[in-house]
């Protein structure tokens, strides 16, 4: 074998099964029952693997052994991204998850199952070789176009997310790095006969992100009603270009994306209230958790809930500095408690909890509609088109503050994320922050504004989190992309890990 991680797909009651990630344990090669006619061969049973991977963009304990409180799925990684940047305050180490995450001590530990490395490896390239066996029956599988369409398309867009996701990990971003090497790219069904590819640069990768994402809106587009609110449908696919658009700075087609994608949707801005459940008028995209479901303790909201003991001692807080951006008439305070006794300098969140806690239920929500208004407005402003991006703020901003009003203009942005330049664009991307905190995945916004941060004591950061000596204010370091993991290199021919690996420290 010479591929480290090798993925089996079995449609069984909507799970995936997924094979061990070393070499040495997996034999066997994909059967029919596995990979052909049962499954692939009909659009209706091809359904059942499909859903098998959405239900593992919820579950924990697959994608390492370890750690795995931290480990579950899409949101997990929102939250680590969340609290590598510079809004999100972690008060205290607590039991320890997301805090190796928040102060940038996890890429010595790629040798490691149990860590981010690993982890985030092992999610996106399973999600990348299920979605590649549906891909491959394209041609081949039975059933109405519109079936068919939906089916494949969403495999598509698995296999674009799941790309975009680990370039933006694991090499710098885009714009001005195009020839970084990046991941390697399979698109094809993988076998332990499979050859391991080496890493393709970051414009080839993209350039494969692009090919799968416009072919999944092509196809959903036969099929746009979205049949599952864990379905990346029409819509979803819609508003994940958007977002790829915005790193490739592909400013007229984000614009495009984004308003197709708000129309598709049929979603409406919502009320300021809990963001747990995928039923609400704004939700474009998400994991709707039923209590047999729930992975308890090792869930989002374990985590951010002060009526749970991890949310208790590790406090999930805005910081003062981007509370203070919004007006006293602004609803979304209501998201933030200043008064609440858990607090270590920040204001403690409200914005994220259980429906249920006794059940442990409460709906993970990916995508809403308020980020497309957002993207829509960047982009605007972007091409100093400054009249439709005030139309797009505005239409998020009247339901979130009566008294809000915006005449800047320009889009100049400070060296550093609390550099204030006084633009229509920075005014956006500050809403975008208070708006989407908790949910945007921070750092790879950050990345691909090219700019700095610091975290200070004054915004209620923590001292263990205020990163010293370590170089937040230099876009250009390595500081927030992962080392490859060491699996990795153990089973590909074409990965040396001397030459290949990504700097374990903040430079190359």
């Amino acid at each position: 074998m010479k591929k480290i991680f090798k993925y089996l797909l079995i449609g069984m009651f909507g799970m995936l099964v997924l094979s061990s990630c070393d070499s040495k344990l997996l034999e066997t090669e994909p059967t029919d029952s596995m990979s052909g006619s049962t499954f692939m061969g009909d659009a209706t049973k091809a359904l059942i693997p499909l859903n098998g991977i959405y239900r593992s963009m919820y579950t924990s304990g697959w994608s390492t052994t370890g750690n795995t409180h931290q480990c579950f799925g899409i949101s997990a990684y929102n939250l680590m991204a969340e609290v590598m940047g510079d809004d999100f305050i972690m008060g205290a180490m607590g039991s320890g998850w997301f805090w190796y995450d928040a102060t940038y001590d996890v890429k010595d530990l790629f040798t490691r199952s149990s860590w981010r490395s690993y982890d985030l490896w092992m999610a996106y390239y399973t999600w990348i070789a299920n979605a590649n066996y549906i891909i491959a029956a394209e041609e081949t599988m039975e059933g109405s176009s519109e079936d068919v369409s939906y089916v494949i398309g969403q495999a598509y867009a698995i296999r674009a997310y799941s790309y975009f996701m680990l370039a933006q990990t694991f090499a710098r971003t885009y714009k001005g790095h195009e020839s970084d090497p990046c991941v390697p790219i399979y698109n094809e069904p993988t076998m332990t006969t499979t050859t391991g590819q080496p890493r393709s640069t970051v414009a080839q990768v993209y350039e494969q992100i692009d090919k799968d994402i416009n072919k999944a809106v092509e196809l959903l587009a036969k099929s746009p009603a979205q049949r599952h609110p864990s379905h990346m449908s029409y819509a979803v696919a819609l508003g994940l270009r958007a977002r790829i658009d915005l790193v490739e700075e592909k400013w007229d087609n984000a614009l495009n994306d984004a308003k197709a994608a708000i129309d598709a949707s049929g979603c409406a801005i919502g009320a300021v209230g809990l963001v747990n459940s995928v039923d609400a008028s704004d939700v474009m995209w998400g994991a709707q958790i039923v209590s047999d479901q729930s992975g308890m303790f090792a869930s989002l909201f374990a985590h951010m809930s002060t009526d749970i003991s991890y949310g208790q001692r590790a406090p999930k807080q805005i910081s003062t500095w981007l509370y203070n951006k919004m007006s006293d008439t602004d609803a979304r305070r209501a998201w933030w408690d200043p008064s609440s006794s858990y607090s270590t300098g920040g204001y403690i969140q409200k914005k994220f909890d259980f429906t249920d806690l006794q059940t442990w239920t409460g709906d993970y929500v990916w995508m809403r509609v308020e980020e497309m208004y957002l993207t829509a407005a960047e982009a605007a402003c972007r091409k100093s088109d400054d009249a439709t991006a005030k139309q797009y703020l505005m239409a998020l901003m009247s339901k979130r503050d009566a008294n809000y009003t915006c005449n800047k203009t320009g889009n100049r942005l400070g060296t550093l994320t609390d550099e204030m330049t006084g633009s229509l664009l920075e005014e956006i991307l500050i809403q975008r922050r208070i708006e989407l905190w908790g949910e945007d995945g921070r750092i790879y916004t950050i990345r691909r504004l090219r700019q700095g941060f610091e975290r200070k004591a004054d915004y209620g950061w923590p001292d263990k989190l205020l990163l010293p000596n370590r170089p937040s204010t230099d876009p250009e370091c390595y500081m927030w992309v992962l080392t490859i993991p060491q699996a990795e290199f153990d089973g590909n021919e074409n990965l040396n890990i001397a030459t290949d690996q990504n700097p374990v420290g903040d430079y190359k």
